[in-house]
């Protein structure tokens, strides 16, 4: 067997074994023969499908998440008196000083990798079909699946890409027999276009999908990351790519893909409803109760929540919780908010206090709520000796019930409002009361039918509109860019708010339009890019975290693991 082979089966094994969407007891053989298993249309549709059902797990898994969000100023995994501090694995995340030994370095390169070896084995057995018919596969679908895996293949391309940026395409798994060196930004960057502008003729519109669209690749999706790719591009390749975004999103905007519209509620694009033809979700990954859910999974939302707050939401499926993500505080522990422009995720929100998405999470009955923070005391009720009686949610160090706040400290069973002696606020040095708790999709109590049932929007229209914008605010075109935003934003504010921006845009400066992204698009795993784009990422100053040395942190080092699999990779500057 050969080296290449042994590297993607070593991806595949490696990943499969250590905690991938599905577990797996059969052989995986780095070459299959497609002629030898497709016999009929249900084996071409289960291979077309296999990786998609990774794509889904990736969005989160072997800590993608994890490193995207606490690397940014949004969100933080606090060393809460002991919990969380795993040897100081995400206090380096914060404070971008990570090494090739951090088990995320090597887990988010086999992530994104083995699903460009999964769509590349399903792209190459569609392609060695020479009669379609014999499977009962008509030839416009199996021109869509090429262009559907094509289309995949890409989404984790790009995404490896903005991780590593110095990266292996892998177009061959069947019949190679070395690996490739790295291209160069450059070079990926142009394969990675070329791919989605070949497969957007093949892939059909979201119209012609109908009540089965989600969950498929179609025109829209992938106008929508090159898109990605060209908003980024001074950053990915020092040319920038602006103009030629501009107008992806104006063709997207103006139905030229297919027809979508933006969401009238602020919550719907995260609710069970975003799955259906009329929501604003353009890619999206389709979530149920009794299956597949990994934005709820602990490496997203679900562990973005204190540990007895499913009491507070009456959702009993899977017991507590356990607080791994909360946002970084806007002020110090007494209550002072802090100087520095980044950061501040929640005073950021409250700049506009009448932002509907400020009130404290509360479900509402009949698949309904309202809020998208935990913070406060959390009250529940319980029944003891057959009496209800009033209970409010605790951690796991004391007797004492939580007052959540936008402060890390250890305030323990302090009252709110009450000033404590220790000043202290840092990574290493907070309590279960430190950071308010983001519900971004909607937890719903348990006799709730459409409980954990959203699908996961990687890609709303709502990205579109504020990629324009900041194409338009780019180019100089303030008022362009507040008509742009205040139509997403109008659905955040009641009527007649003073919140939205001024049709001329004189509010608008480099830092409202950064703080605008992260507001809209707070917990999605995108800031840590954003503020690379915007130039701040390495050089800003956020809490508890100073300017880097020099700017090499803007790309992360390729795991000892994957190095010592592949001896043609070359190790990432600064590293």
């Amino acid at each position: 067997m050969k080296k290449h082979k042994l590297y993607i089966t070593g991806l595949l094994l490696t990943a499969l074994v250590g905690g991938s969407c599905t577990k797996l007891d059969e052989h995986v053989y780095d070459k299959v023969d497609a002629a030898g298993f497709l016999t009929r249309r249900d084996d071409v549709i289960r291979d077309f499908l296999r990786p998609f059902e990774h794509g889904y797990w990736s969005i989160q898994g072997n800590d993608v998440y994890a490193a995207g969000e606490n690397a940014s100023d949004e969100i933080g995994t606090y060393n809460r008196q002991g919990d969380w501090q795993d040897g100081g694995y995400y206090q380096r995340m914060h404070y971008h000083t990570w090494n090739i030994n951090d088990g995320f370095t090597s887990g988010a390169w086999k992530n994104f990798y083995q699903g460009i070896v999964l769509a590349t084995n399903s792209l190459q057995d569609m392609e060695a079909i020479s009669d379609p018919a014999k499977l009962s596969v008509t030839p416009e679908e199996l021109a869509d699946f090429k262009s559907e895996l094509r289309t995949l293949r890409a989404w984790f391309y790009l995404r490896a890409f903005d991780f590593y940026r110095n990266i292996e395409i892998v177009t061959d798994v069947k019949s190679s027999t070395q690996g490739n060196p790295q291209s160069t930004p450059q070079e990926t960057f142009a394969y990675i276009e070329k791919e989605l502008t070949e497969s957007i003729p093949g892939l059909p519109t979201r119209d012609q999908l109908g009540a089965n669209g989600i969950g498929r690749w179609t025109k829209a999706g992938a106008a929508a990351l090159l898109a990605r790719l060209y908003l980024n591009a001074k950053v990915y390749t020092g040319t920038e790519k602006f103009a030629e975004c501009e107008a992806v999103c104006r063709d997207i905007i103006t139905g030229k893909y297919g027809s979508y519209q933006l969401d009238t509620r602020w919550d719907a694009p995260f609710d069970y409803t975003n799955k259906t033809v009329n929501s604003e979700t353009i890619y999206g990954f389709p979530g149920t109760l009794a299956r597949t859910h990994w934005q709820y999974d602990g490496g997203m939302y679900w562990w973005s929540i204190t540990y007895d707050a499913p009491l507070y939401l009456g959702f009993s499926d899977w017991g507590g919780a356990n607080p791994r993500f909360a946002l970084q505080p806007g002020r110090d522990v007494d209550s002072v908010e802090y100087n520095f422009q980044l950061g501040k995720p929640f005073v950021k929100f409250q700049r506009y206090p009448d932002d509907l998405r400020l009130k404290k999470y509360k479900n509402l009955g009949n698949s309904t709520r309202e809020g998208m923070f935990l913070y406060g005391y959390l009250p529940f009720t319980r029944v003891v000796d057959g009496k209800t009686v009033q209970d409010t949610v605790r951690g796991n160090k004391g007797p004492y019930p939580l007052f959540i706040r936008d402060q890390v400290g250890q305030f323990l069973g302090a009252k709110p409002g009450t000033k404590i002696a220790d000043k202290e606020s840092n990574m290493n040095h907070a309590d279960h009361n430190s950071g308010v708790f983001l519900v971004k999709y909607p937890i719903y109590p348990t006799p709730d039918p459409n409980r954990i049932t959203s699908a996961y929007a990687e890609i709303r229209l709502t990205e579109i509109y504020y990629t324009l914008a900041e194409c338009l605010y780019r180019k100089g075109d303030k008022a362009g860019a507040a008509q742009l935003l205040n139509q997403v934003r109008k659905r955040n504010y009641p009527e007649g708010s003073p919140s939205l921006y001024k049709a001329d845009g004189s509010q608008l400066t480099d830092q409202e339009m950064l703080d605008e992204w992260g507001r809209e698009f707070l917990g999605e795993n995108r800031r840590r890019t954003d503020l690379i784009r915007w130039g701040v990422f390495s050089t800003g100053t956020w809490w508890d975290k100073q300017p880097d040395a020099d700017n090499h942190t803007e790309i992360f080092p390729i795991g000892r693991d994957i190095l010592n699999i592949n001896p043609q990779l070359k190790q990432n500057p600064g590293y």
